[in-house]
C-alpha cells in the first residue's frame, strides 16, 4: 500500500455488501478484553465473502489478521492494521452417525456440549476451552491429556489464494500447540471430528469432573489469555513461577494469578503492554532463578502504539 492509498474507501468500495467496521476495538472481540483498534473489522457470512476478501486484499497487498475469540492471543494496544476477518458468523454444527462437523466459528465448548447431547464421546477435555474450532485446531487445543488431533479426522480449510482444500489430520502436522495451519496461514472454514459413541452418564461426570478441576485450579472470575506458558520439558511453568514468588506480581492492571500462576489476568482495565512487560518479567525471574527459557502459549500479534 503506497503513502496516498485510502484503505477505508478501498474496502467500502470493493465489498460494499458486507458487514464492515473502522476502527473497532479488538478488546469488545477478545476473551481477553484487550488491544488497540483493527482498522477494517470484516465478520463474513459465506466462503465466497472470504474469497472476495481474499481477493480484495491480494490486489493491494493488504495485511489479513483472523480473529477468532482471542482466548490465546494478546493484540497490542496499537491495534491492527489492514483488515482483521472474524469467522463467529460460521458457527454451524451438525451431526452424521458418528462423526460431528463444526464450522470454524463454532465454540469449541457448544461442540462438546453439542456431542454429549448425541452421547458421542471423545470431546470431553474441551468442555472449558474458552476459543473457536478453528483457533483450536491452529493451537492443537488441548486439555486433561486430550487434544484436537485425537479426535480430528479431517478439515476443510481456505489457502490465502482463495483455493478450497480438505485436509486429513496428517496433512495438518499436528505438534504440542501447533500445526501447518499457522505456517501456511490457512484459514479453516470446517473440521470433522470421529467420535465414539458411550453412555450419557458416563460422558456426563467426566464432564462434570473436568469443570470441577478447572473452575477449582484456574481464575476464572477475571479475563484472561489462559496458560500464558508451554509446558519446558520436565517441569511445570506454572510451578517454576509460583516457586519465584511471583504470584500476586502487578504490573498496572494486569496480575500473575494468585489461584494459578500459569495465568496472567485482567483484575484493573489492563492494556496489552501491562501483560507483555509483566510476561518478560516472568520470563526473565524464572531463567534467574532455574536457567530455564520459558516459551509462551499465548500468541502476541499487532503494532505498539505511537507516542
Amino acid at each position: 500500500m503506497n503513502n496516498e492509498f485510502n484503505l477505508h474507501n478501498y474496502v467500502k468500495e470493493k465489498l460494499p455488501t458486507l458487514d464492515i467496521k473502522f476502527a473497532e476495538p479488538i478488546k469488545n472481540h477478545a476473551y481477553t478484553k484487550l488491544g488497540g483498534s483493527a482498522d477494517v473489522f470484516i465478520t463474513p457470512s459465506t466462503y465466497d465473502e472470504i474469497g472476495a476478501i481474499l481477493q480484495a486484499a491480494r490486489a493491494e497487498h493488504i495485511p489479513i489478521t483472523l480473529l477468532g475469540h482471542g482466548a490465546n492471543l494478546i493484540v497490542k494496544d496499537g491495534g491492527l492494521r489492514g483488515i482483521t476477518m472474524n469467522l463467529n458468523k460460521f458457527n454451524e454444527i451438525r451431526s452424521e452417525n458418528h462423526t460431528i462437523y463444526a464450522q470454524a466459528g463454532a465454540s469449541i465448548i457448544e461442540v462438546s456440549r453439542y456431542a454429549l447431547d448425541k452421547e458421542l464421546s471423545g470431546l470431553e477435555f474441551a468442555c472449558g476451552i474458552p476459543g473457536t474450532v478453528g483457533g483450536a485446531l491452529f493451537m492443537n487445543a488441548g486439555a486433561y491429556g486430550g487434544q484436537i488431533e485425537d479426535v480430528l479426522v479431517k478439515a476443510v480449510i481456505m489457502t490465502q489464494e482463495g483455493e478450497l482444500l480438505t485436509l486429513s489430520k496428517e496433512d495438518l502436522s499436528f505438534g504440542y500447540r501447533k500445526s501447518i495451519i499457522s505456517e501456511k496461514n490457512y484459514i479453516v472454514l470446517e473440521a470433522e471430528f470421529a467420535l465414539q459413541p458411550a453412555d450419557l452418564a458416563m460422558i456426563q461426570v467426566k464432564m462434570k469432573e473436568f469443570t470441577e478441576a478447572r473452575e477449582s485450579k484456574q481464575p476464572l472470575e477475571y479475563p484472561s489469555c489462559g496458560s500464558v506458558f508451554k509446558r519446558p520439558p520436565g517441569y511445570f511453568a506454572g510451578k517454576l513461577i509460583q516457586d519465584c514468588g511471583l504470584q500476586g506480581k502487578r504490573i498496572g492492571g494486569a496480575e500473575v494469578s494468585t489461584k494459578h500462576a500459569g495465568f496472567i489476568v485482567n483484575v484493573n482495565n489492563a492494556t496489552s503492554q501491562d501483560y507483555i512487560d509483566l510476561i518478560e518479567l516472568i520470563k526473565n525471574t524464572v531463567k534467574q532463578n532455574f536457567d530455564i527459557d520459558l516459551e509462551t502459549e499465548v500468541i502476541i500479534i499487532g503494532e505498539d502504539p505511537t507516542n
